[in-house]
């Protein structure tokens, strides 16, 4: 989540930039815990910041609503069709967004190999690959052993069959299918969509990463039991700077632009700062926005199983996707709410993966036979009040949450 902007998701120029992490995932069964992160950038610069006139743009829509949790009035901005009114703007039902899936291959050259109590990672030299495109039959079962893959194969990009507590939501994409469910009182009756369309996978880019910003954790370095491959650690602030300064430029004559959403695809590699303290790890991913208006998404496919069974292969994809649909800046206001998910104090802003961290929704599996995770998400109506506009009247998209967030958050 980093246009949670990092949040846990830019402008020719990068405004005010930090790396907030903001709470662990909170599975007890974790061996390390996980974090979704902000790179906080000024608020409102992707619409102050540059535009070149008639580039691509993302799909958007404003909305205005006032909240009966504190009767304030809040107004952001989401990616797709405005599902608030009926007509839609009159733009038609269906919003399509093309997507690139870009493999990242990272490559560390320390290996840590234990941790002290106090979190120092002791380390020696040592050169470890984490290739999305490459099987890895140590964590996943042939021939559904190839991360990239089985990313192209998951319902984050093929469409499946939705139920929402037995009301069927639609043949679609899990992202698409949540933002039906999200306002089901609008689109129950309608063809309305936010698809991922149509969706390509770049060359890999590899990244040979410094001594002094990555490591790779050995599979032993946690004590028993190891676990089944190496574990990449990242410098999060060394990383994006390299992602928004050379990767996604370079990626433009690949079909990215300010109209796309490119997806950077890790393999078993997490972000923290700095690398050699596991109490700072883990980040497994963000989205935010690079200049006036490229948005992008960061996020690692877990397959070591180190950070507990619901935080897994697709799981952070559909929490940091589903958040970039409907916070694609990180600054769509609500009335704050918190001490829940991932976030132990308080939190203003409209991130739907966070309140539900490491909360699933039920397992899908694919015509590959692989059951993918998928993260359960909450509903736009828990943020700003009841009553709930979401499908069955629900506040989020497994009926976890059974009320809104209640009274602000303290």
């Amino acid at each position: 989540m980093k246009g949670k902007t990092l949040l846990l998701l830019f402008s020719a120029t990068l405004v005010g930039c930090a790396v907030t992490p903001t709470a662990a995932f909170g599975q007890d069964a974790a061996r390390l815990k996980a974090y979704t992160t902000v790179i906080k950038r000024a608020p409102g610069s992707h619409q102050t910041a540059a535009q070149t006139p008639g580039s691509p743009q993302l799909p958007q829509w404003n909305y205005t609503v006032t909240s009966t949790r504190d009767g304030n009035t809040y107004s952001g901005v989401m990616v797709g069709r405005n599902a608030l009114e009926i007509n839609f703007g009159g733009l038609g039902e269906v919003a399509k967004v093309p997507t690139r899936i870009v493999p990242i291959v990272i490559t560390t050259n320390l290996v840590g190999t234990s941790i002290a109590s106090d979190g120092e990672i002791s380390t020696t030299p040592g050169i470890t690959v984490l290739d999305p495109t490459a099987a890895n039959p140590s964590c996943l079962t042939p021939p559904n052993d190839v991360p990239v893959t089985l990313y192209q194969q998951s319902p984050i990009i093929q469409p499946t069959s939705f139920e929402m507590g037995g009301t069927f939501i639609g043949n679609t994409q899990y992202e698409d299918a949540f933002q039906r469910a999200n306002f089901w009182a609008n689109t129950q009756h309608t063809n309305y969509h936010m698809l991922l369309d149509p969706v390509t996978t770049t060359n890999a880019v590899h990244i040979n990463v410094p001594k002094a910003f990555g490591l790779a954790l050995a599979t032993s370095s946690l004590g028993p039991p190891d676990f089944c491959a190496p574990l990449g650690i990242v410098d999060i602030g060394w990383f994006d700077n390299l992602l928004t300064t050379k990767i996604i430029p370079s990626l433009s004559s690949q079909g990215v632009n300010p109209g796309s959403l490119p997806i950077l695809l890790l393999a078993n590699v997490v972000l923290a700062s700095p690398v050699t303290d596991i109490f700072s790890c883990c980040v497994l991913g963000y989205h935010s926005f690079e200049g006036a208006n490229q948005t992008y998404g960061v996020m690692d496919f877990d397959t070591t199983g180190v950070f507990g069974p619901t935080i897994f292969d697709t799981s952070i994809a559909g929490h940091e996707v589903g958040e970039w649909m409907n916070d694609p800046y990180g600054d769509n206001p609500v009335p704050p709410w918190g001490h829940i998910g991932q976030q132990p104090g308080c939190q203003d802003n409209l991130e739907v993966g966070d309140p539900l961290t490491g909360t699933d929704f039920p397992p899908v599996t694919m015509p590959n036979g692989y059951t993918y995770h998928l993260q359960e998400l909450v509903f736009f109506s828990w943020f700003y009040g009841a009553p709930s506009i979401g499908v069955n009247g629900w506040f989020s998209d497994n009926d976890t949450f059974t009320s809104d967030a209640g009274p602000p958050c303290m």
